[in-house]
């Protein structure tokens, strides 16, 4: 053990270079985090070398270090079930906690001679639980059209006597043997297949009753069932994604915002989309792993884990992850970072939950996220060349605030030194203009420049602001595929195009564009106008 009275006592040399799990712990002890390494020594130097450049939450944890143990083990995977054990044991204070957003209800069945059909938010061992649902409304009405269909009791002890539920033909009545224990179960098993997202069946039996009620004319019956299998219908579309597998998934999609990870995750269970989980967490290194390390240490483990981006650094220590949840399953799990077909629309399925869950400020903070922004772009200035062959050279400037158009801040140029059609020269040549003036009059720069083209633009704007010293964050919007240009960065960047950060930039982008043509258009009408007057 290593311990040290302030950070500046720590001295890397003590620490061993082996494969192992370290555990930080406070001037009495307890343990405040616990990681594993492949190599203990730079990782546990990374905490102290580099504290500039780590996170809140990080700093806090660092600051609070007065011991370093560690535990030697001969492979990854042997230090990944370590740090799972030690984790459970100690529970960390900065190890991450999971806290559902929510806690949804399930449809439950117990398991007694007799299963009855109720809700719970509790479920355990004494029940067969499916959900959990997310949509309260669509639960009760499902869970009333499997009592209809399959006829289960839902009351709490067997009664002496039928129910009202029996002559209004919901409950088979058990309770006065009006059914045996095996056809009983029949119905159960039935209703299993139906809360397990298997539809085939319960149709293929309702179509049949349906089928029967016509041919014994019985019309109204076979109205009321057709409305039934429609109904049913209407609701798998609702809550359930069929995606013809048979194998159990789970599906999680991360984004950081700022300094939190949203965290959307979806149960697939054999092709059928029946629950998904919110998450908020704050934000510390290796994030996305220590969530999926904390997550199935109180959840179950799926056959496949399909993930929006790649949580290692290469492709054995995939493996390595793949064989420590292998190991906690007892059968095959493999992670997925799907491309194409079924898995990907799940996936971008689980991405549009995030965007949902985003409020108006979080666009802003994704944009400093995804871009690796100094500040929050509260003020972002927009440039866009507008002409009419070598005529009419204008350009237009939008401001924008806290994401809302600062009218007072839009700015026309007419070009000066430019006098033919050369979009890069007089893109040099008008954000000069702009932000010399505003270091003359010592006014607030921008926290990000946006420029409406791609490489050639950017490159042309980028010399600008090094003639006059300044660094400011400064990107290019092409409109071809909406890709995102950076200074001296070859290839663009891409993301999704309904992403909030996508969909704020457009519409910068969209209104400078409006707006320098309706310059463009207005000196166009002016020089008309002047050229009438001339015939006169």
């Amino acid at each position: 053990m290593l311990k040290i009275k302030k950070i500046s006592d720590f001295n890397s040399a003590n620490v061993p270079t082996n494969t192992g799990v370290y555990l930080y712990k406070n001037d009495v002890g307890e343990v405040l985090y616990c990681g594993k390494a492949k190599n203990l020594r730079a990782r546990i130097k990374s905490y102290f070398s580099s504290q500039h450049l780590l996170l809140i939450k990080t700093r806090r944890l660092v600051a609070q270090i007065r011991q370093i143990d560690w535990i030697i083990v001969d492979n990854e995977i042997e230090a990944l079930l370590l740090e799972n054990r030690l984790i459970k044991q100690h529970q960390p204070k900065y190890n991450i906690v999971l806290k559902d957003a929510k806690t949804f209800a399930y449809i439950a069945l117990s398991k007694d001679a007799f299963p009855r059909l109720f809700s719970t938010r509790k479920p355990s061992v004494k029940m067969d639980v499916f959900g959990a649902f997310t949509d309260g409304n669509l639960r009760r009405e499902l869970q009333k059209m499997v009592l209809k269909i399959f006829k289960l009791r839902d009351c709490r002890t067997l009664p002496k006597k039928a129910c009202l539920n029996f002559y209004i033909q919901k409950c088979s009545a058990p309770c006065i043997q009006n059914i045996s224990q095996a056809d009983y179960i029949l119905q159960v098993e039935g209703a299993k297949s139906l809360l397990s997202g298997d539809l085939k069946d319960t149709l293929l039996l309702l179509k049949t009753q349906m089928q029967h009620a016509a041919t014994e004319q019985k019309f109204e019956q076979a109205l009321e069932i057709r409305n039934q299998i429609t109904r049913l219908e209407q609701l798998a579309h609702k809550q359930i994604v069929d995606t013809q597998n048979t194998k159990n998934q789970d599906v999680i999609a991360f984004r950081r915002v700022g300094e939190q990870m949203r965290v959307v995750q979806f149960c697939v269970k054999k092709g059928v989309l029946s629950g998904k989980q919110d998450f908020k967490i704050d934000l510390q290194d290796h994030a996305e792993l220590e969530f999926l390390k904390a997550f199935y240490r109180q959840n179950p483990l799926p056959h496949e884990i399909i993930l929006n981006n790649a949580i290692w650094e290469d492709e054995s220590e995939k493996e390595t992850l793949e064989a420590f949840f292998t190991d906690l399953r007892g059968a095959n799990v493999s992670l997925t970072l799907p491309q194409r077909g079924n898995k990907f629309s799940l996936m971008q399925l689980a991405e549009k939950n995030i965007e949902a869950n985003l409020d108006e400020h979080s666009a802003l903070l994704d944009l400093q996220t995804a871009l690796n922004l100094p500040n929050l772009p509260r003020v972002i200035e927009c440039f866009d060349i507008s002409n009419l062959g070598n005529q009419h050279i204008v350009s237009g400037m939008t401001q924008f605030v806290d994401m809302k158009a600062n009218k007072k801040g839009f700015r026309h140029f007419e070009l000066k030194t430019v006098s033919h059609a050369d979009d890069f020269a007089s893109m040099k040549e008008v954000v000069t203009r702009r932000y010399a003036r505003l270091l003359k009059e010592e006014k607030a720069l921008p926290d990000l420049i946006v420029i409406d083209g791609g490489a050639g633009q950017i490159s042309a704007a980028s010399e600008a602001l090094a003639s006059l010293n300044l660094t400011l964050p400064l990107i290019g919007l092409a409109k071809k595929q909406e890709e995102i240009y950076l200074p001296q960065v070859c290839e663009p960047l891409l993301f999704p195009k309904n992403r909030a950060m996508m969909l704020l930039l457009r519409k910068i982008r969209d209104a400078t564009h409006d707006f320098s043509i309706g310059y463009n258009r207005k000196k166009r009408q002016m020089a008309l106008h002047d050229e009438f007057k001339s015939l006169k």
